[in-house]
């Protein structure tokens, strides 16, 4: 590290869980976001301050006026703008020494086994039935972690599935189906909690890279943002599960 890298993250170095060491690990890391939406914008956020090295973030949507209410890397001026661009722009202003690859695609079939496989962390902050199942079996497949997150309305949920032996899988958690899941445009969401399940996401990526702490793998973390009560699930594996059975 470089002496403007040593001052830009004093703060996270003097940590004695993280120091020179932990903050080398993040600099050479690589997560791949999927969404720059409500919860890819504050975890892509904070992963670009926190100093990961490269970020890989794919969307294929345009910055609408609706979502300036919680997209928080997006800004009027950008309405019409491809989201990725958007965000990318943001966070090269936060920290110009995180590479953040910007793909205006809806990550599928090849494409995502082959970034899963280069990620080192995989954030889902999509909000559709079928990516998620997706990204789940591609994390299964390579082994990667995956941290999941989800809000609507009030509500947010958030855990980590990991390529562990014991871990469940996203697939253990919720059983695939043709129903599609509600989103925030059919049901709507109020704009902090996608800041805080985000948030939560980024935390999790950066202990899972730094090996720091427990993760939330194998428990289920729920919020109810009106009365403001955090619950707990502890989560196991499915045997008869179809994605992670046997893996």
């Amino acid at each position: 590290m470089n002496d403007q890298q040593l001052l830009r993250y004093s703060r996270q170095i003097m940590l004695p869980q993280v120091d020179i060491e932990g903050q080398e690990k993040l600099l050479n890391a690589h997560v791949l976001i999927i969404g720059a939406g409500g919860l890819g914008s504050p975890a892509s956020l904070y992963l670009a301050a926190a100093g990961i090295g490269t970020l890989t973030i794919y969307d294929d949507d345009l910055v609408d006026l609706s979502n300036l209410q919680r997209q928080i890397t997006h800004y009027t001026d950008d309405i019409g703008t491809d989201k990725v661009i958007s965000t990318r722009q943001t966070l090269n202003k936060i920290n110009p020494d995180t590479r953040v690859i910007a793909v205006k695609q809806r990550l599928q079939g090849d494409q995502l086994e082959k970034e899963v496989l280069k990620a080192d962390v995989v954030l889902d902050c999509s909000d559709n039935f079928a990516t998620r199942f997706a990204i789940n079996k591609a994390c299964v497949k390579h082994k990667k972690p995956l941290v999941s997150g989800a809000a609507i309305r009030f509500e947010g949920q958030v855990s980590v599935f990991t390529a562990d032996a014991e871990s469940p899988c996203y697939n253990c958690l919720y059983a695939e189906s043709g129903e599609e899941l509600q989103n925030c445009a059919t049901n709507g969401v109020i704009s902090p909690i996608t800041g805080i399940i985000g948030s939560i996401q980024a935390m999790e990526a950066m202990k899972l890279i730094m090996h720091l702490g427990e993760t939330l793998a194998g428990r289920l973390l729920l919020l109810d943002g009106l009365s403001m009560q955090w619950n707990e699930m502890s989560l196991r594996r499915n045997k008869q599960c179809p994605t992670c059975m046997g893996k």
